[in-house]
Protein backbone atom coordinates (compact mmCIF):
# COMPACT_ATOMS: atom_id res chain seq x y z
CA UNK A 1 0.00 0.00 0.00
CA UNK A 2 1.29 3.44 -0.76
CA UNK A 3 0.20 6.59 1.20
CA UNK A 4 0.45 10.04 -0.46
CA UNK A 5 0.28 13.56 1.54
CA UNK A 6 -0.62 16.43 -0.30
CA UNK A 7 0.19 19.47 1.07
CA UNK A 8 -0.45 22.70 -0.28
CA UNK A 9 1.83 26.06 1.19
CA UNK A 10 0.44 27.88 4.13
CA UNK A 11 -0.42 31.30 3.44
CA UNK A 12 1.95 34.24 1.82
CA UNK A 13 2.61 37.60 1.72
CA UNK A 14 1.38 38.78 -1.45
CA UNK A 15 3.68 42.17 -1.66
CA UNK A 16 4.71 43.19 -5.00
CA UNK A 17 8.14 43.83 -4.13
CA UNK A 18 8.55 39.68 -3.93
CA UNK A 19 8.59 37.90 -7.40
CA UNK A 20 5.86 35.22 -6.97
CA UNK A 21 8.76 32.21 -6.14
CA UNK A 22 10.08 34.52 -3.82
CA UNK A 23 6.95 35.35 -1.52
CA UNK A 24 7.63 34.43 1.45
CA UNK A 25 5.07 33.08 4.41
CA UNK A 26 3.02 35.28 6.39
CA UNK A 27 3.19 34.88 10.32
CA UNK A 28 -0.46 32.98 10.20
CA UNK A 29 1.05 31.16 7.27
CA UNK A 30 4.01 30.10 10.15
CA UNK A 31 1.16 29.21 12.93
CA UNK A 32 -1.38 27.27 10.24
CA UNK A 33 1.65 25.15 9.09
CA UNK A 34 3.11 24.96 12.61
CA UNK A 35 -0.63 23.58 13.91
CA UNK A 36 -1.03 21.26 10.97
CA UNK A 37 2.18 19.72 11.98
CA UNK A 38 1.14 19.00 15.31
CA UNK A 39 -2.13 17.61 14.61
CA UNK A 40 -0.43 15.49 12.11
CA UNK A 41 1.80 14.55 14.88
CA UNK A 42 -0.35 13.94 17.27
CA UNK A 43 -2.07 11.21 14.80
CA UNK A 44 1.12 9.79 13.89
CA UNK A 45 0.79 10.55 10.24
CA UNK A 46 4.45 11.23 9.67
CA UNK A 47 5.58 10.39 5.81
CA UNK A 48 9.19 8.87 5.25
CA UNK A 49 10.34 11.91 2.96
CA UNK A 50 8.91 15.31 1.90
CA UNK A 51 9.20 16.13 -1.42
CA UNK A 52 8.60 19.85 -2.30
CA UNK A 53 9.03 22.50 -4.58
CA UNK A 54 11.58 24.89 -4.35
CA UNK A 55 9.72 28.31 -3.86
CA UNK A 56 10.46 30.31 -0.60
CA UNK A 57 6.99 29.65 0.89
CA UNK A 58 6.53 26.06 0.09
CA UNK A 59 10.19 24.86 1.28
CA UNK A 60 9.50 27.36 4.71
CA UNK A 61 6.31 25.43 5.17
CA UNK A 62 8.09 22.24 4.09
CA UNK A 63 11.00 22.99 6.82
CA UNK A 64 7.81 23.11 9.49
CA UNK A 65 6.39 19.77 8.87
CA UNK A 66 10.36 18.20 9.13
CA UNK A 67 10.98 19.91 12.15
CA UNK A 68 7.58 19.10 14.30
CA UNK A 69 7.33 15.87 12.75
CA UNK A 70 11.17 14.94 13.62
CA UNK A 71 11.81 13.45 9.42
CA UNK A 72 14.76 14.39 7.13
CA UNK A 73 15.12 17.84 5.75
CA UNK A 74 12.53 18.10 2.48
CA UNK A 75 13.70 17.06 -1.42
CA UNK A 76 13.08 19.71 -3.90
CA UNK A 77 11.42 19.06 -7.15
CA UNK A 78 11.54 21.92 -9.21
CA UNK A 79 9.41 20.60 -11.26
CA UNK A 80 6.34 20.81 -8.79
CA UNK A 81 6.64 24.48 -8.64
CA UNK A 82 4.25 25.21 -11.35
CA UNK A 83 2.75 21.97 -12.10
CA UNK A 84 -0.86 20.90 -12.88
CA UNK A 85 -2.61 17.49 -12.65
CA UNK A 86 -0.78 16.34 -14.87
CA UNK A 87 2.91 17.18 -14.15
CA UNK A 88 2.01 16.09 -10.25
CA UNK A 89 0.89 12.49 -11.75
CA UNK A 90 4.21 12.43 -13.95
CA UNK A 91 6.17 13.23 -10.64
CA UNK A 92 4.06 10.92 -8.05
CA UNK A 93 4.51 7.82 -10.96
CA UNK A 94 8.13 8.12 -10.68
CA UNK A 95 8.30 8.30 -6.99
CA UNK A 96 11.13 5.76 -5.58
CA UNK A 97 9.45 2.53 -4.49
CA UNK A 98 10.67 1.81 -1.46
CA UNK A 99 9.41 4.74 0.16
CA UNK A 100 5.43 3.83 0.74
CA UNK A 101 4.49 7.36 2.39
CA UNK A 102 5.52 10.47 0.58
CA UNK A 103 4.24 14.20 1.31
CA UNK A 104 4.18 16.50 -1.56
CA UNK A 105 4.40 20.08 -1.19
CA UNK A 106 2.95 22.28 -3.74
CA UNK A 107 0.72 24.83 -5.21
CA UNK A 108 -2.75 25.29 -6.41
CA UNK A 109 -4.46 24.72 -8.61
CA UNK A 110 -2.71 21.63 -8.82
CA UNK A 111 -2.61 20.32 -5.77
CA UNK A 112 -6.59 20.59 -5.53
CA UNK A 113 -6.38 19.08 -9.33
CA UNK A 114 -4.63 15.59 -8.43
CA UNK A 115 -6.75 15.17 -4.86
CA UNK A 116 -9.48 15.33 -7.01
CA UNK A 117 -8.42 13.60 -9.73
CA UNK A 118 -6.98 10.37 -7.15
CA UNK A 119 -10.15 10.06 -5.20
CA UNK A 120 -12.81 11.27 -7.56
CA UNK A 121 -13.91 13.85 -4.06
CA UNK A 122 -13.63 17.80 -4.90
CA UNK A 123 -12.48 20.05 -1.59
CA UNK A 124 -11.19 22.91 -0.77
CA UNK A 125 -7.70 22.66 -0.72
CA UNK A 126 -7.19 26.58 1.49
CA UNK A 127 -3.11 27.23 2.03
CA UNK A 128 -1.92 25.13 4.56
CA UNK A 129 -4.49 22.74 3.95
CA UNK A 130 -3.25 18.83 4.21
CA UNK A 131 -4.67 15.35 2.78
CA UNK A 132 -3.98 11.88 3.26
CA UNK A 133 -4.80 9.82 0.04
CA UNK A 134 -4.20 5.77 0.50
CA UNK A 135 -3.59 3.32 -2.47
CA UNK A 136 -4.19 -0.38 -2.60
CA UNK A 137 -1.00 -0.78 -4.83
CA UNK A 138 2.51 -1.35 -4.05
CA UNK A 139 4.37 0.42 -7.30
CA UNK A 140 3.40 4.87 -7.20
CA UNK A 141 3.58 4.23 -11.28
CA UNK A 142 -0.39 2.07 -10.89
CA UNK A 143 -0.95 5.57 -9.40
CA UNK A 144 -4.06 6.67 -11.55
CA UNK A 145 -7.19 8.50 -11.48
CA UNK A 146 -10.10 7.35 -9.07
CA UNK A 147 -7.63 4.76 -7.62
CA UNK A 148 -6.95 6.34 -3.98
CA UNK A 149 -8.82 7.00 -0.78
CA UNK A 150 -9.03 10.18 0.84
CA UNK A 151 -8.47 9.35 4.63
CA UNK A 152 -7.33 12.30 6.21
CA UNK A 153 -7.51 15.77 5.79
CA UNK A 154 -7.11 18.72 7.73
CA UNK A 155 -6.84 22.58 6.87
CA UNK A 156 -6.39 25.68 8.75
CA UNK A 157 -9.74 26.75 8.84
CA UNK A 158 -10.56 23.79 10.82
CA UNK A 159 -8.98 25.53 14.23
Amino acid sequence: MKKLLLIRHAKAVHDTSYSDFERPLKHSGIRDATAIAERMKSESIIPQLLITSPSVRTQATADIFSEHLSISKPTQNEDIYEAGQQDLLHIINAFEDKYDFIGLIGHNPGISQILNYFTGEFHEVSPGTAGLISFEVDDWKLISQNTGTLTWFSSPKDN
